[in-house]
């Protein structure tokens, strides 16, 4: 699935009841996360639910290393979120991550006012640590 199909699906979905329930579908899709890679390393902070987050850098000899994501948490609209960040920002390069504003996709989506702080919070963390993650790859790199 694409960003652009999930910003498709959500249009089509008036009612903020069926977009939960659409972010909980996307949750279930997530690629099951080991539970080796269930670890303080991979835990993200600032998060109320619990969160990981599991990198892998792949890299090329002649191309920019792409960074591949797998992620879960303890909460089903956590996971839906944490779908719609991996649909964004994993299999994508340092530079393609650093360039993509997530927070700005899921204000377009209408989550700003539909997510409580605590969620919210989380949903920064969750995308500051992918972004980290890029600059030290880069930074790895040179």
């Amino acid at each position: 699935m694409t960003i652009d199909e999930i910003k498709d699906n959500f249009a089509l979905l008036d009612e903020w009841d069926d977009r939960y329930r659409y972010v909980i579908e996307l949750g279930r899709t997530l690629e099951p996360m080991p539970e080796a890679e269930h670890s303080a390393a991979n835990k993200v902070n600032g998060c109320t639910s619990q969160v990981w987050l599991s990198r892998r850098i792949d890299r090329d000899n002649k191309a920019a290393p792409v960074l591949r994501y797998l992620g879960d948490s303890d909460a089903h609209i956590v996971r839906g979120l944490i779908a719609i960040l991996l649909t964004l920002y994993s299999n994508r390069t340092p530079q393609d991550i650093l360039a993509t504003d997530a927070l700005a996709l899921f204000d377009e989506l209408g989550f700003r006012e539909h997510l409580t702080p605590q969620r919210s919070n989380g949903l920064r963390s969750m995308v500051e640590r992918i972004r980290n993650d890029a600059r030290e790859s880069l930074a790895a790199a040179s």
